[in-house]
C-alpha cells in the first residue's frame, strides 16, 4: 500500500461531500432535510475555509435558485435534499434544463409521500427524477448504492454537469445515505475532473457574448459558456442569442437539441454492473440499497444451483436499455426488487414481456433484504 493512500470510515452522505469537494464544487445553496443534512454540515466548514461559498436558503425552491445563479457566473454548483424538497425544486430544475445551466442536485430518498417517513429508507423518487419536471428536457441521473459510489458518483455528476451543461441528480436513499464503510479517497488527479470551456467574447469591451447558444451540435465546446460574462438566459424557447423566439424550427432544434447532446453520447453517460447475467435464466434488476440485498441474494441462489443474475444500473437515467434488453431476453423472469410500488418495474415492462416481470416492493420503511428475493425467485424454479 502506498504511503500516499488515504482510508476513510465514513458515512454516505460525506462520502458524497467529499466526492463534491474533490469535483472542485466551490458553492453550496440548501435548505436542511432529513436524511441530506450532513451533506449541507460539511459544505458549510468546507467552503468557507476554501475560498467558496455556503448558503442557506429559506427554502428548497431558493436553494436550486442560488444553485443556477452561481453556475451562471462560472462556479461549480450543487444542493442536497430528499423527496419533499426536490419536488419543490422541480420548475427550476426545467429552467436549468432549457437554459442548459450546470448544476448537481443530490437527492438523499426518504418515504413519502408527503412528510412521509423522514428518517427510514425507501426509493420514492426514481420516477420522479425521470419525469419531475413538465416537458420533454433531458435527465441524468445517477444512483449509486455503496459509500465508495457516493463519492464517486458525485464527482461523476460535476463531470457530467460539466461537460453536457446539464443538470445532473445524484439519487441515494436514507441507507446508502447513513451507512458507514470504509473507502479509499483519491489522490488529487487521480480522478478525471471535467471543467467547462470560459466564453470568448465578441465584443470585449462590453464582456457580452452575443450568440452563446450559437451551435447546434453536441460537442461541449459549442454548448453555453457560462461565467464572467454577460449572455441573455430564459426558460422561454430561445434562438441562438439566447433570446425568446416562437419561431417552429428554431423552437424544435432547441427542444431536440438538449435532448439528443446526451442520448447521442450514451458511451459518456452510461454506467453498469453485470453479475453472472451472461447464462442466467433469472434476472434481477435493482438499484441503490436494494441491489446490495440482490447481489448477496444472487450469490447464494448462484451456490444453490439456481442461475440468477444481477443487472444494476448505475446511470439510471438515460436508462441502459440496449444492455439491459440483451440479457433480459434471454431470462425466463425479471425479478426487480425496490423500496417503492414498481418504478423500476414499469421500466422493465418496456422491453419484456409483461408476464415475465415478477415485483418485489417494500414500503413499510424497512430494507429490502436478501432473504426475500431469494424467497420470491425460488418460487419461480
Amino acid at each position: 500500500m502506498s504511503k500516499q493512500e488515504k482510508f476513510e470510515f465514513i458515512q454516505g452522505n460525506l462520502a458524497c461531500a467529499k466526492g463534491a469537494a474533490y469535483a472542485g464544487c466551490d458553492f453550496f445553496g440548501g435548505y436542511p432535510i432529513t436524511p441530506s443534512t450532513e451533506i449541507a454540515e460539511f459544505m458549510s466548514g468546507y467552503l468557507p475555509k476554501k475560498g467558496g461559498k455556503f448558503i442557506q436558503m429559506e427554502d428548497e425552491i431558493s436553494s436550486i435558485g442560488s444553485i443556477i445563479g452561481a453556475s451562471l457566473v462560472g462556479k461549480k454548483a450543487m444542493t442536497a435534499t430528499s423527496g419533499p424538497g426536490f419536488s419543490l425544486m422541480q420548475e427550476l430544475l426545467g429552467y436549468a434544463c432549457i437554459a442548459e445551466v450546470p448544476i448537481v442536485i443530490v437527492d438523499i430518498m426518504r418515504g413519502g409521500p408527503s412528510t412521509g417517513l423522514p428518517t427510514a429508507p425507501a426509493q420514492s423518487d426514481l420516477q420522479q427524477a425521470k419525469w419531475g419536471t413538465h416537458g420533454d428536457h433531458p435527465v441524468i441521473a445517477l444512483i449509486p448504492n455503496s459509500v465508495e459510489e457516493m463519492f464517486t458518483e458525485t464527482v461523476r455528476a460535476f463531470n457530467l454537469a460539466e461537460y453536457f451543461r446539464t443538470p445532473v441528480i445524484v439519487l441515494g436513499d436514507e441507507i446508502i445515505g447513513h451507512m458507514r464503510e470504509k473507502i479509499r479517497i483519491p489522490e488529487p488527479g487521480e480522478l478525471q475532473i471535467v471543467n467547462r470551456t470560459r466564453p470568448s467574447t465578441a465584443a470585449p469591451e462590453t464582456d457580452l457574448v452575443t450568440t452563446p447558444y450559437h451551435a447546434l451540435g453536441n460537442d461541449p465546446a459549442t454548448l453555453p459558456k457560462f461565467g464572467k460574462s454577460r449572455i441573455h438566459v430564459t426558460g422561454l424557447n430561445h434562438d441562438i442569442t439566447g433570446f425568446p423566439t416562437s419561431d417552429s424550427e428554431m423552437v424544435g432544434d432547441l427542444n431536440t437539441r438538449i435532448i439528443a447532446k446526451i442520448y447521442e453520447q450514451r458511451d459518456i453517460v452510461d454506467n453498469f454492473q453485470l453479475l453472472e447475467v451472461e447464462d442466467a435464466e433469472i434476472l434481477v434488476l435493482a438499484v441503490g440499497s436494494a441491489s446490495r440485498a440482490a447481489e448477496e441474494a444472487v450469490l447464494e441462489l448462484r451456490e444453490q444451483g439456481v442461475k440468477a443474475g444481477l443487472f444494476r444500473p448505475i446511470t439510471l437515467w438515460p436508462f441502459p436499455k440496449a444492455e439491459f434488453r440483451k440479457y433480459a431476453k434471454h431470462a425466463k423472469w425479471i425479478v426487480v426488487p425496490e423500496m417503492n410500488l414498481g418504478q423500476l418495474k414499469v421500466v422493465a415492462e418496456r422491453f419484456v414481456k409483461l408476464e415475465k416481470v415478477v415485483p418485489i416492493n417494500l414500503v413499510n420503511g424497512e430494507p429490502l433484504n436478501p432473504e426475500l428475493i431469494i424467497s420470491t425467485i425460488k418460487r419461480l424454479v
